[in-house]
């Protein structure tokens, strides 16, 4: 078994959570409302010229896919051929697997299937057509230690032309700020101990990170964007948000030839 990069301290406290993944008012209202946006900026970034992607049959890997909300939403939309997700919680797959069991439409195999482990353990695909069209990490790798040997994980998932797309949060002042202090400490918005601001990753140390790995993000294939959650409006995209804030970022891997 390959070394994991899994916390288990982070485990234990989504754990801890498991049972209100799927109130849209408990402590997952803010990834409910999050959703949308996530769709949004994905097809914004099969948008992006000269490598346009052709909007069908994607195969999605959701890697810390929590209870399935975002799994479960990509598993119904018709341009999807499959999605894979993992994550490392036992008690949290097993509710993601009792609500997909709700809707007929997530039945058919190899439409929605849900696994119970670290990326590391997952078999990387042989051909590269077995690979990925969108790996997602949302919201996790602000909870990794260690993020650099973590991604390196992910990457091989991606196929040519596909995409590795993430959401994380912007290491400042003013993140601490809005996450730690308003939205832990005083409105309660996200449960408290969520989050560990030393393990916030700016959008500059990951265009650093990539810059270093050979076939990624040539031709304009990269794009971050912020989004900021406003009390009674929900999430909403913020140009330049990525720099003190949450944030989208995705990058290509190369097309071959």
């Amino acid at each position: 078994m390959s070394s994991s990069s899994v916390d288990p301290t982070e485990v234990s406290h989504f754990n801890a959570l498991a049972s209100t993944w799927w109130d849209p008012y408990g402590s997952s209202r803010l990834l409910h409302l999050m959703n949308p946006l996530r769709h949004d900026f994905i097809a914004a970034c099969h948008a992006l010229k000269p490598h346009a992607t052709p909007r069908s049959n994607f195969r999605y890997l959701d890697i810390g896919c929590g209870g399935g909300i975002f799994a479960e939403s990509a598993a119904r939309m018709p341009s999807t051929a499959s999605v894979t997700a993992i994550d490392p919680s036992v008690e949290v797959v097993a509710v993601a697997r009792q609500h997909a069991r709700r809707d007929p439409s997530l039945q058919k195999p190899g439409r929605l299937d849900y696994l119970n482990m670290d990326i590391e353990d997952l078999v990387i695909p042989k051909v590269q057509e077995d690979k990925y069209d969108v790996v997602t990490l949302f919201e996790v790798i602000e909870h990794i230690s260690h993020p650099a040997p973590f991604l390196e994980s992910c990457l091989p998932f991606v196929k040519p032309g596909g995409w590795l797309v993430l959401s994380t949060i912007a290491r400042t002042w003013t993140s601490w700020a809005i996450t730690n202090v308003a939205a832990e400490d005083i409105l309660g918005l996200v449960p408290r101990g969520t989050h560990d601001w030393s393990k916030f990753i700016n959008e500059h140390e990951l265009r650093k990170f990539f810059d270093a790995q050979r076939g990624w993000g040539v031709n304009g294939g990269v794009k971050a964007m912020g989004c900021v959650y406003v009390p009674g409006l929900g999430w909403r995209m913020v140009r330049g948000g990525e720099h003190w804030g949450n944030y989208f970022f995705g990058i290509r891997r190369d097309p071959e030839g």
